[in-house]
């Protein structure tokens, strides 16, 4: 059996083998027949990954936790679904496209429409599913046999249907407002698409002179002078005295000459700049807004690739020498004409919000346009209450303010895009009728009005409107089909805090719109993996991690290992992008490990069969048995406790201590490592190693040891599926069945699962419980304090020490077990044990362990004229410096002069000093006597 497995753990002789077998075994597959009410459905969806991407690090963090969980509901008998899929993602795959174009020479504007769709679909077939291979990679359990698109036939419908739904309830219509606009991508964004960031810039103040006034002036502050050339009023405060008078009367546009009036507005802040702020219809949010209060004109001067010019109702506005100029050029151009002209009244450094492309980078220009819109205030009030009323938990519960925050202060969707890739608007027109527009699921062939030729609306959805639907539409809505009524709505959604407004809360609205209900139970929003500067990995960077890499090298689980032990809930994972070693030591250092802890396990307990720890009779387990049986009841109570619940205990509402409990993964994989390595390793196994040469003991020896060994691979089998399940192949689980997965293998349970056992169990409980809790006080925390000794004083390790254990009140010891567990002692601390009545004389360090006084005899172990000329000259060096120590803090001036925190430090390290010279001298009579 043992010859099977390598003496080092080779992960990539096995993965690929021990993934294809679970494919080819539909581990798993979920079937929705198979739901009942003992067998609850868990679903979880991918988030899906654009069909341009490759595997990076923010994926296997988010993979690997959404993959520790299914794999656990799996393993504790729910029937666990979890979607795979990708998005279109249409601004990014059209830029890549674009981008393969303009290296040939082309723009798709040369294609055409109908070519460049059919140039992109070619390419995401070519590289749309790598990414989905790679998550295979890292031991993604995905239900492949469902993997969604959200530019297919079968999304593509339930999109239409949302779209049609939305605008005959009234909840979508078109709007001629200020958008968001790229400049670079050709197209509109909504408010989340426009990233705001601080940028360092200038306040620009200029003067517009008053009309019939040449000597006075307004003095309008303004960030963007080169928009000036669309102002069509300036605004004041009706409540800001120092302009009052002037409100009605008129000003001159500088450069331009255009007579412009001074409204009243209380848009216009007087705390910021002058008071005075110019408003450009076309070219701000904000001002459009005042414009349509006070029914001003929109003249707009900046086109759509971000150049100066004349485009709408804006004659005579541009003068020749900024026409045609980048609107970033043309601003020099018109502060050194304002300059000239001796309007500029000042240049100062201004630190402001600045939007930008979230895909491209490129500033965001406010540009008023048609667009799509839906009307968010109706969806936003039952996804706000979700959250409110505890139907939906969000973690960590720092984001529930945030998302609070968002939809109480919602703005309508822009959902149209001027690109050619992506869901096109389901809306129709016709030029010979000119009526209403006509929005259908199905494609009309004409108009139903006047049977004349209709064209399409040229605009494509944005994507996050496909996306919103992903929980629905994935499972088969808007048909009514199995997989609906079983997996839906869905427990758990995984994702990145950055898309809880692109995405999360959409999801949550469409699912309430759609089908009255939420469409998950949880949301768990991850850290981001950060390089040790703190930056963000990204390819722009040049900081990232190839998590393939990491997987060539090292193997699946180290990555999964390292990623969960190093993130808190919610905390981001730092990692060193130039020592892979060092940052993926954990995880390959546990592999190890725990394939050591496999080979020599299965090598001690032979090949015969293994009985089951249940039909061993109770009087033939030790304490030892005992006390390992009781750690894998507490690991497993642990790691649940730590994974924490499914979904509310009620159905419904999430309780109080729901709320804040689970996922708590670095504590999962921490406490099972521990039961494994620490308990299980370190001690059973080393305990059970003269038992299992024995006859008459080695057959319980073996039955318990396969038993915590099968429940320990089982708890750390959904974070490192593969080496567990290596390990698990070839250990003789009594009862298991040829062919048998730990992959669908069942969750542990612990042997007494009752808070209270009655009868004859509830006695056999009792001494199980008192037996575990006599091996941890005199064994474990007696071999501890004996090597602790051993290391405090220096003994060699090879050295055999003397060791009398003398009970604190004999009366309340067992000592028939403290001598029954004395060779077991003497073994694992080597040492030579004996129970005695009084305490010896001489050199012996002392330690009182519970009920029990412990000496450890260092005559024969150590130098003892060398050791106490060690001691004595420690002792001596640490008393000069308390002294020196002493003396300053006696003196007042340090005391009342020294920074208070500078004294603090001080007299904790008197403090510490002190502690330690008393041990230093403790330790001098001992072994000296004086």
């Amino acid at each position: 059996m043992t010859s099977e497995l390598s003496p080092q753990y080779q992960p990539a002789a096995i993965e690929r083998d021990i993934y294809a077998r679970w494919l080819a075994d539909r581990a798993f597959i979920a079937e929705p027949s198979s739901v009942t009410a003992a067998r609850p459905a868990f679903t979880v969806v991918m988030p899906p990954p654009n069909t341009t991407a490759v595997l990076h690090m923010g994926h296997g963090l988010n993979n690997t936790v959404q993959d520790v969980i299914v794999r656990w509901r799996r393993m504790a008998g729910d029937e666990t679904l979890w979607v795979p899929g990708t998005d279109h993602a249409g601004i990014a795959t059209q830029n890549v496209v674009e981008k393969q174009l303009a290296q040939e020479g082309v723009s798709r504007f040369d294609l055409g429409r109908e070519a460049f769709v059919q140039r992109t679909v070619d390419f995401v077939e070519r590289t749309g599913g790598i990414i989905l291979q790679q998550l295979e990679a890292i031991g993604a359990s995905c239900d492949w046999s469902r993997t969604a698109y959200t530019l297919s036939p079968e999304l593509s419908r339930a999109v239409r249907e949302a779209f049609v739904r939305l605008y005959d309830a009234g909840l979508i219509y078109r709007g001629h407002r200020v958008i968001h606009w790229c400049p670079r991508c050709l197209t509109s964004l909504s408010d989340e698409e426009a990233e705001g960031r601080e940028t360092h810039g200038k306040l620009y103040k200029i003067a517009y002179r008053m009309v019939g006034s040449p000597e006075q002036s307004l003095v309008v502050a303004t960030t963007r002078p080169e928009t000036m050339l669309g102002d069509v009023a300036v605004a004041v405060n009706p409540a800001d005295g120092r302009y009052r008078s002037l409100i009605g009367k008129r000003v001159i546009l500088p450069l331009v000459g255009v007579e412009l009036p001074v409204t009243a507005d209380e848009y216009a802040d007087p705390e910021f700049g002058t008071g005075v702020v110019k408003i450009t219809p076309a070219h701000d949010a904000n001002d459009f807004e005042v414009g349509r209060r006070h029914g001003l004109p929109t003249p707009v001067v900046i086109d759509e690739h971000g150049v100066v010019r004349e485009v709408e109702d804006a004659a005579g506005r541009v003068p020749a020498e900024v026409e045609g100029l980048d609107r970033f050029e043309a601003r020099d151009r018109v502060v050194e004409r304002l300059r000239a002209v001796g309007a500029l009244v000042s240049a100062e450094p201004h630190t402001h919000n600045v939007r930008f492309c979230y895909r491209c980078d490129t500033v965001v220009e406010p540009r008023l346009s048609d667009q799509w819109f839906v009307r968010m205030a109706p969806l936003a009030a039952p996804a706000l209450e979700a959250v409110r009323d505890r139907t939906i938990r969000i973690l960590p519960e720092r984001w529930e303010a945030v998302y609070v925050n968002w939809l109480e202060g919602i703005r309508d969707w822009n959902i149209s895009r001027q690109l050619w890739w992506g869901h096109r608007i389901p809306v129709w027109y016709c030029d010979r009728c000119g009526g209403e527009p006509i929005v259908r699921r199905e494609d009309p062939e004409k108009c139903e009005r006047c049977g004349g030729a209709v064209r399409q609306d040229e605009d494509v959805l944005d994507t996050w409107f496909s996306s919103w639907l992903w929980p629905l539409s994935t499972l088969g809505w808007p048909n009514e089909t199995p997989d609906l009524d079983a997996f839906y709505p869905t427990d758990t959604l995984v994702t990145a805090p950055e898309i809880l407004f692109f995405w999360v809360a959409r999801m949550i609205m469409a699912g309430y719109y759609f089908l009255a209900r939420p469409p998950f139970r949880s949301v768990y929003l991850t850290g981001t993996v950060r390089d040790l500067q703190h930056r963000k990995m990204s390819k722009s960077l040049g900081n990232g991690i190839d998590p393939l890499d990491v997987v060539r090298l090292y193997g699946a689980d180290a990555l999964r290992y390292t990623v969960l032990a190093g993130m808190g809930l919610g905390t981001d994972v730092m990692l060193d992008p130039d020592n892979l070693e060092q940052s993926f030591s954990p995880g390959r250092n546990f592999a190890t490990k725990l394939w050591n802890i496999g080979r020599f396990l299965l090598a001690n307990i032979g090949e015969g069969p293994v009985r089951a720890v249940k039909d061993i009779e109770p009087e033939r387990l030790t304490r030892a048995d005992e006390w390992i049986l009781h750690c894998v009841d507490l690991a497993v109570r642990d790691c649940e406790a730590a994974l924490g619940p499914a979904r509310p205990a009620d159905g419904a509402h999430w309780s109080d201590r729901e709320l804040r409990a689970g996922l708590r993964l670095n504590e999962y994989i921490e406490r099972a490592r521990r039961f494994v390595w620490n308990e299980l390793a370190d001690w059973y196994l080393e305990s059970t190693k003269q038992r299992l040469a024995k006859p008459d003991e080695a057959e319980v020896a073996r039955a318990v040891l396969v038993h915590v060994f099968d429940q320990g691979l089982r708890l750390l089998h959904p974070a490192v599926p593969f080496i567990t399940e290596a390990l698990w192949q070839r250990l003789p689980v009594p009862g298991r069945r040829q062919g048998d997965l730990l992959a669908r293998a069942e969750w542990p349970t612990v042997r007494w699962s009752g808070a209270a056992v009655a009868g004859s169990a509830g006695m056999r409980r009792r001494r199980s419980e008192e037996r575990s809790r006599e091996f941890d006080s005199f064994v474990v925390d007696t071999v501890t304090a004996i090597r602790r000794l051993r290391a405090e004083y220096n003994v060699p390790p090879g050295t055999v020490t003397d060791v009398a254990l003398v009970p604190d009140d004999h009366a309340a010891t067992d000592l028939r077990a403290l001598d029954e567990e004395r060779a077991l002692v003497g073994h694992l601390a080597r040492s030579n044990v004996r129970v005695s009545q009084t305490a010896p004389t001489g050199p012996w360090a002392q330690e009182l362990i519970g009920p029990l006084h412990l000496y450890l005899g260092l005559a024969d172990a150590i130098d003892l004229e060398k050791e106490c000329a060690r001691l004595s000259n420690d002792l001596a060096q640490l008393n000069k410096q308390l002294g020196s120590l002493t003396e300053r803090l006696s003196n007042k001036q340090f005391t009342d002069r020294a920074k208070p925190e500078v004294v603090e430090a001080e007299r904790r390290k008197h403090s510490e000093w002190t502690t330690r010279r008393d041990q230093l001298e403790q330790k001098k009579r001992t072994l000296c006597g004086a």
